[in-house]
């Protein structure tokens, strides 16, 4: 390989890169979210600065069921999400998030920093009931549930596009060959073309079981305020460094 093509690889590794070059368009995106209050000193200890943790303690905890993702395939995702503000401006961190597919947790870690891992998380309808599960090294470490399609969301279509344009941050280390940070970076994206196709709102329940190697319940529930169900076609593009940590050094 000459220099030309070194550069123009998508991914590691060369012989059969993990992911190709982006943006990534999601069909039938799948979203479970259950909103609940949780603590505030776990909150603050959870997010990087210059993030700050927005008013009211909340949490999201998400499922994401994605069945045609170009270039990832056919995947579920779970996680932590906390709303927070960036230069006074409201944005969403994610903590933590686990997944069940390798070419978006490579380009996920590797592209926006997302912090995720390989377990086993699940999404479906039981019966009458949207059912989320996570297990990780074999234990559960969390189920939601809620009525499923109880009611229209109380908010319009546009409000729930509104709520998935919003703009997202992760926080992005990667080493360099000598073990010491080589990026340290707060990013931050927003998904682009999003078409929303149902969106509902109902009563919702979240059970977190405490793992070393999954501390979701690390955030733990005080009180849940309700439970989303929406589904849409989204567009996730290359995101944008908004804080150099090593140039604070």
């Amino acid at each position: 390989m000459n220099v030309d093509q070194i550069l123009n690889l998508p991914s590691m590794p060369p012989a059969s890169p993990s992911y190709p070059h982006g943006p990534f368009r999601f069909i039938d995106r799948e979203y479970f979210i259950i909103v609940y209050e949780s603590d505030p000193d776990a909150i603050r200890a959870a997010v990087p600065e210059p993030l700050v943790p927005a008013d009211g303690n909340l949490v999201y905890y998400e499922w994401i069921r994605m069945p045609d993702s170009s270039g990832f395939g056919d995947y579920t995702e779970s996680g932590v999400v906390i709303p927070c503000m960036l230069d006074g401006k409201p944005c969403n961190f994610t903590a933590q998030m686990y997944l069940d597919d390798e070419p978006p947790i490579a380009a996920g870690r590797e592209i926006w920093g997302f912090p995720k891992k390989h377990a086993d998380p699940k999404l479906e309808v039981a019966k009458d009931t949207l059912t989320g599960t996570l297990y990780y090294a074999g234990q559960m470490v969390a189920m939601g549930t809620m009525a499923y399609k109880h009611e229209p969301h109380v908010r319009d279509i546009n409000k729930t596009v509104e709520a998935l344009t919003k703009q997202q941050s992760n926080l992005k280390l990667i080493p360099g060959v000598d073990g010491k940070p080589a990026i340290a970076q707060l990013v931050t994206y927003n998904l682009t073309h999003v078409k929303v196709k149902g969106s509902w709102t109902g009563p919702a329940r979240l059970h977190l079981i405490p793992h070393v190697n999954a501390p979701v319940a690390d955030l733990p529930v005080k009180r849940v305020t309700g439970g989303r169900h929406f589904i849409a076609d989204l567009t996730l593009p290359y995101g944008h460094v908004a804080h150099d940590y090593l140039k604070q050094k």
